[in-house]
């Protein structure tokens, strides 16, 4: 009798699913999935490594790959034990699927940072089937409005936040790590929302093996991070007696998996260089790095403060009301720091996931604040905690229980980037007026609709996100032909090679340009750290043209070209500028 009873029940859930209406929510997120996949991918190849670490990265990789060797990172054929391999083996990898180019390095960092939205879409859907399950609802449409519609709102902003769309479109370690670390993470807060104990134990197997690839990703700030947050939640949550046992327990299997996932480079590198890889990559790229200025990044204390909000653009303002109303909810007694914590909140997972996002921003956010050594990107790991509390800000305005001066004041941000999109085009002069219209035309749109719609909140939220990623991919198309022509010297060595110097050695004149440790690679005059070496005279060029008896090319800042025009057409050619360089070819004394 009980079973056809509870036969007859699961028919009827059936035919319940199969006449409501479909998920909007689900298929809301799986269009942001989609979405932004085409604007992280697009247009990755059509600008030209910029910067001073994006050609130094290509390059490493570039070398490792030349040489078959995944173990050893090099620049200019020296050992460089500047950042783990994991970027690099994902900069190669590319490599042998589609060829050298910018599209195939720069692969592996757009994977990262759509990897970071999907782990967040996914954490926020645990959420939501956590509340559902405590609410003791039979299907989706039951009591757990508390949560719905949490997945797609935390998706959206972290797909359109300016941090992870900006990152994402470059090489750098940031994002990789990034995705390593929301990995851990969402695995461990996942693992603690779990009843199920094979589920939970496979869980926090993602968690540690998370932590593992976080230590591929940059080194031993993965694990900080990683395990500071685990176990500031734990202590914030009251860790119970039975809780401190069993995850201790846990250590016993998990810190040799996450060992075991690191020593896939970590071993083999140590074997082979000893103390050179431990002291250069250890001594000086970690623990000198935090302590000291020695890499010349020095900023004030509460740079990250500052910093953390503008990667979040242009959710920041639901950022805020997340953490007014958490401090409003403590004070109220809602969160009693002083009593047990762990009772207050084992029966929201909401608010169980907010504690949790709030010390995944804390600990990163001291950690990197009391380096000595700060660049924006250092914070990225702690972005996807704020796209959740913003998310889910974001959430409580759709459902209609947020305050509408959270989108009003994000329509400000949006108009007020769209004004910034056009002062920059007009001072840079790197795309044209029109280029820039169209950029700034979708913020501009939807900022003015977010300022003074009263219609529905969901269709707003969808412009907000949508404009967001329209004008990142507006902006990758527009920008290539300026920022290739300005930033890079891509176009000056192609144009070198056409008039015959494809290869001549390249020398640098009073100032590094950084892009010609890829476009010039194996030419460059570098030193014995692999690093360029930088002229600073004319009569050096001509010796240096001289001793070799062929010509050489020179990179020479435009304003001090004419120090080598002087030497007349019959000793330097001026292959060409970008108006921030100018080419010169030097030939050799005449005898």
């Amino acid at each position: 009798m009980f079973r056809r009873l509870k036969s007859e029940n699961r028919k009827l859930k059936t035919v319940r699913a199969y006449l409501q209406p479909p998920n909007i929510a689900k298929h809301a997120f799986l269009l942001v999935v989609a979405a932004t996949a085409l604007v992280y991918f697009y247009g990755l190849g059509r600008i030209p490594f910029v910067g001073a670490d994006e050609p130094r990265y290509a390059e490493v990789a570039r070398e490792m790959y030349a040489r078959g060797d995944l173990v050893t990172p090099t620049l200019e054929g020296r050992a460089w034990f500047e950042k783990p391999a994991l970027v690099y083996w994902a900069e190669a990898a590319g490599f042998k699927l589609l060829g050298v180019s910018e599209f195939s390095a720069r692969l592996g960092t757009a994977l990262a940072g759509w990897l970071t939205v999907l782990l967040v879409g996914w954490l926020c859907g645990r959420v939501e089937r956590a509340a559902r399950d405590d609410a003791g609802a039979d299907d989706e449409a039951g009591a757990d409005g508390e949560a719905r519609g949490l997945r797609f709102a935390c998706a959206g902003v972290a797909a359109s936040s300016a941090g992870l769309v900006v990152f994402s479109r470059a090489v750098n370690f940031d994002v990789p790590l990034t995705a390593t670390v929301t990995l851990s993470l969402a695995c461990f807060f996942a693992a603690d929302l779990e009843r199920d104990a094979a589920r939970r134990r496979l869980l926090l197997a993602g968690f540690y093996a998370g932590a593992g690839a976080s230590l591929l990703a940059k080194g031993l700030v993965g694990v900080v991070i990683t395990c500071g947050v685990a176990a500031l939640y734990k202590i914030l949550r009251r860790w119970a007696r039975e809780d401190v046992r069993r995850d201790l327990l846990s250590l016993t299997w998990g810190v040799p998996l996450a060992l075991a996932v690191a020593a896939v480079w970590y071993v083999p590198v140590t074997l082979a260089h000893g103390r050179a890889f431990l002291r250069e990559f250890f001594v000086e790229h970690h623990f000198a790095r935090f302590v000291s200025n020695s890499f010349h990044h020095p900023q004030p204390f509460y740079f990250y403060l500052l910093i953390l909000p503008t990667l979040l653009l242009p959710w920041t303002p639901f950022l805020f009301a997340a953490l007014k109303r958490f401090w409003g909810d403590a004070r109220r007694a809602r969160f009693d720091f002083s009593g047990d914590m762990r009772a207050a909140s084992t029966q929201d997972a909401t608010l169980r996931l907010r504690l949790f996002a709030l010390a995944w921003i804390a600990v990163p956010l001291v950690f990197f604040s009391l380096a000595q050594s700060k660049l924006p990107g250092y914070i990225l790991p702690a972005l996807p905690a704020a796209c959740v509390l913003a998310g889910d800000e974001l959430r409580r305005f759709v459902r209609g229980t947020g305050a509408r001066w959270m989108m009003r004041a994000t329509g400000v941000v949006l108009l007020f980037a769209a004004a910034a999109a056009l002062i920059y085009a007009e001072s840079a002069r790197l795309v044209t007026t029109r280029a820039a219209l169209g950029v700034a035309l979708p913020l501009a749109l939807a900022g003015a609709w977010a300022l003074v719609a009263k219609g529905s909140r969901a269709r707003v939220a969808c412009a907000v996100v949508a404009a967001a990623l329209l004008s990142a991919a507006l902006a990758a198309g527009f920008a290539q032909g300026g920022v290739a022509r300005r930033k890079s010297v891509r176009e000056l060595l192609s144009l070198a090679a056409a008039r015959g110097y494809a290869d001549a050695p390249v020398l640098e004149l009073y100032r590094v340009e950084h892009t010609a440790q890829f476009y010039a690679a194996g030419r460059l005059l570098v030193d014995g750290r692999g690093e360029p070496v930088v002229l600073e005279g004319v009569n050096l060029v001509e010796r240096a043209a001289d001793a070799r008896g062929a010509s050489v090319l020179v990179l020479v800042p435009v304003g001090e070209a004419y120090q080598l025009a002087r030497l007349g057409e019959a000793r330097a050619e001026l292959i060409g500028d970008n108006g921030s360089r100018a080419l010169f070819a030097v030939r050799p004394e005449m005898k």
